[in-house]
C-alpha cells in the first residue's frame, strides 16, 4: 500500500461497530435465552473468531448485512467442540471466552494464532484457578489452554493491572459461580461488560474500582445496537488534526467515559475537537468533528491509560506532529499486545525523522520536526499500521505499509475509507 501526503481531508464518515462490544454482543447472546439481534456489528476477523468458536459449540449464529442474530441457547446449553476452539488473532476471544469456558461440563482446548501463542494468559489463569477453574497452558501462561470442568466459587480478586479483558474474564466465570464474585482494579478500564450484563438481566455492582456480580438463573436476550468504535474513530481524528486544510465529522461514535480518554487528550494538545448530537441508549453516542489544529505536546499517564490503551500509537503520531514534549507513561500493556507497540511506533516513528525515544513503560516524543515518508513496517499489528498510513498523509514524499491487509482484524475497509476523505492511496 502506497501513499503521498494529502492538500486536505474532508467529509463526513462512520467508523465500522465497536470490536469491544461486538465480542461480547455474541458471547452474552449465547448464554441468553432467546435471541438477541445486534445492529452494527464489526465484521472484523477478530469478531469473526467469536462467532465462529460459539457456533463451534452449538450456538446457531445468523449474520447478514444489516444484522447478526445469536440464537441463544442459555447459560447450560453449550455443547463440547469437535476439536480446539481457534481464536484467531483476537485476544478478547481468548481471554473472554476461558472464564465462560471455565465453567462448562465438557473439556476443551483453546488457541489461537503465533501473536496470540506469545501474549500473555497467566493473568487470567491464576484468578480463574482461585475460583476453582481446572485450566493450565504452555509454560503454565500461554495458549494453548487446556481447560477441564471444575465447579466454580465466588471470589473477590484484586486486578494487578487494570484491564477489561481480565476484570471480564472473571465476571463471566462469576456467571457460574456458587457465590458473588467481585473484581477490584488499580483503576476503571472499559466497562462494556457490565453494562451488557445488566441489560440481560444480571445484577451487577459497581463501586468506584470494584465490580461484583451475582450468578443469575438466567439471562435474558434483548437487541443490542453497536455504536463506531471510538479506536478506530481515532484514527480519523488524529488525520483530520494533522493533515493541513482538513475538516471531517466522525458519527455514532461510541462515547463510554471508559474509553473516552482520546477525545480529551487530543483537546489537551490543542486539537480543534467538537463532539455534538450526543445521545444515550445502552452505551452514550455522540458525532465528532476535527479540524486542521496547530498541537502541542502533553503528557498522557496514569489513570488515563486503560481509557486510551489502543489508541495510545496514534497518539504517538499526533505527539511526532506537535510541538515540544509528549511523554507516554505507565503503559507497560502496550509491551503485550499484538506487537510491542513501544518498540514498534518508536521504530516506525524514527524512520521517518521523528525524534522519539522508547521507555520502559512508554516513550517521549519530542515533536515539530520535519517528517517525511519511508517503508513502514507493520509488525503483523493492525493499530501500528494504520498509525503509519496516517503519518504518511502528513509526511513528505512516499510511504510505503507493509503488510497492509492486517488492518482487516478491526477495519476491514479501513484504506478505502481514507481514500473517500482525500487521502492519496493506491496499491
Amino acid at each position: 500500500m502506497k501513499l503521498t501526503a494529502s492538500a486536505g481531508l474532508h467529509g463526513s464518515i462512520t467508523v465500522p461497530g465497536d470490536k469491544s462490544i461486538s465480542h461480547r454482543a455474541v458471547m452474552l447472546g449465547a448464554l441468553a435465552d432467546g435471541d438477541t439481534h445486534i445492529s452494527g456489528f464489526l465484521m472484523g476477523e477478530d469478531c469473526l473468531s467469536t462467532i465462529d468458536c460459539f457456533r463451534k459449540m452449538g450456538v446457531p449464529i445468523d449474520c447478514s448485512a444489516k444484522e447478526v442474530v445469536v440464537h441463544g441457547v442459555g447459560l447450560h446449553g453449550l455443547r463440547e467442540p469437535e476439536g480446539q476452539l481457534y481464536t484467531g488473532n483476537s485476544g478478547t476471544t481468548t481471554r473472554l471466552i476461558s472464564g465462560i469456558l471455565a465453567a462448562q461440563p465438557f473439556p476443551v482446548t483453546l488457541t489461537g494464532d503465533a501473536s496470540i501463542e506469545k501474549r500473555p494468559m497467566g493473568r487470567i489463569i491464576t484468578p480463574l484457578r482461585k475460583m476453582g477453574a481446572d485450566i493450565d497452558g504452555r509454560d503454565g501462561k500461554f495458549c494453548p489452554l487446556s481447560i477441564r470442568p471444575a465447579a466454580l466459587h465466588g471470589i473477590t480478586y484484586e486486578m494487578p493491572v487494570a484491564s477489561a479483558q481480565l476484570k471480564s474474564a472473571i465476571l463471566l466465570a462469576g456467571l457460574y459461580a456458587d457465590g458473588p464474585t467481585a473484581v477490584i482494579e488499580p483503576a476503571p478500564s472499559r466497562d462494556h461488560t457490565e453494562r451488557m450484563l445488566r441489560a440481560l438481566g444480571a445484577a451487577v455492582e459497581s463501586d468506584g474500582c470494584k465490580v461484583t456480580i451475582h450468578a443469575p438463573d438466567a439471562l435474558r436476550a434483548c437487541d443490542i445496537e453497536v455504536p463506531g468504535d471510538i479506536s478506530s474513530a481515532a484514527f480519523f481524528l488524529v488525520a483530520g488534526a494533522i493533515v493541513p486544510d482538513s475538516e471531517l465529522t466522525i458519527r455514532n461514535v461510541g462515547m463510554n467515559p471508559t474509553r473516552d480518554g482520546v477525545v480529551e487528550v487530543l483537546r489537551a494538545m490543542g486539537a480543534d475537537l467538537a463532539v455534538s448530537n450526543v445521545r444515550d441508549s445502552a452505551e452514550p453516542v455522540a458525532d465528532l468533528t476535527i479540524r486542521s489544529s496547530k498541537l502541542h505536546g502533553t503528557e498522557i499517564s496514569g489513570g488515563m491509560i486503560p481509557r486510551l490503551i489502543d489508541e495510545l500509537p496514534v497518539l504517538a503520531v499526533a505527539a511526532a506532529f506537535a510541538e515540544g514534549e509528549t511523554v507516554i507513561r505507565d503503559a507497560r500493556e502496550l509491551k503485550v499486545k499484538e506487537s510491542n507497540r513501544i518498540a514498534a511506533m518508536a521504530a516506525e516513528l524514527n524512520r521517518a525523522g521523528a525524534d522519539c525515544t522508547e521507555t520502559e513503560d512508554g516513550m517521549m516524543l519530542r515533536g515539530g520536526k520535519p517528517l517525511h515518508g519511508a517503508a513502514f513496517e507493520s509488525y503483523n499489528d493492525h493499530r501500528v499500521a494504520m498509525s503509519m498510513a496516517v503519518l504518511a498523509l502528513a509526511a513528505a514524499g512516499e510511504s510505503e505499509i507493509l503488510n497492509p491487509e492486517v488492518v482487516s482484524i478491526s477495519y476491514p475497509g479501513f484504506f478505502d475509507a481514507l481514500r473517500a476523505i482525500g487521502g492519496s492511496i493506491w496499491y
